[in-house]
């Protein structure tokens, strides 16, 4: 049986946000770039994601290589929206 690798990479509105994820999983292209860029390897990122096969962590990467800038995109503004938060929480927490 030959499995399409496209057809393992899928945006649905709902889902993480729209944002490209692996088919039939939560599980975002750009999670498993953060966990390649922290310098896992791909055997090590099946390891921290319990359900996805290699193939899906192989096709997630092929993804994130082919769309890297977009997908790099979507992890600083990530980040920035979780440093944002985090301010916030600070600050709420010193007026009280």
């Amino acid at each position: 049986m030959n499995t399409d690798i496209g057809s393992m990479i899928t945006c649905t509105a709902g889902i993480v946000g729209g944002r490209p994820h692996l088919d039939g999983t939560r599980v975002p292209i750009s999670a498993i770039a953060v966990s390649y860029k922290q310098g896992y390897l791909p055997e090590e990122i099946v390891q921290q994601f319990e359900r996805l096969s290699i193939a899906q962590t192989y096709a997630a990467l092929a993804y994130y290589h082919t769309n890297q800038a977009e997908i790099d995109a979507d992890i600083a503004r990530e980040e920035a929206l979780s440093e944002k938060l985090a301010a916030e929480q600070l600050q709420a927490r010193k007026q009280t």
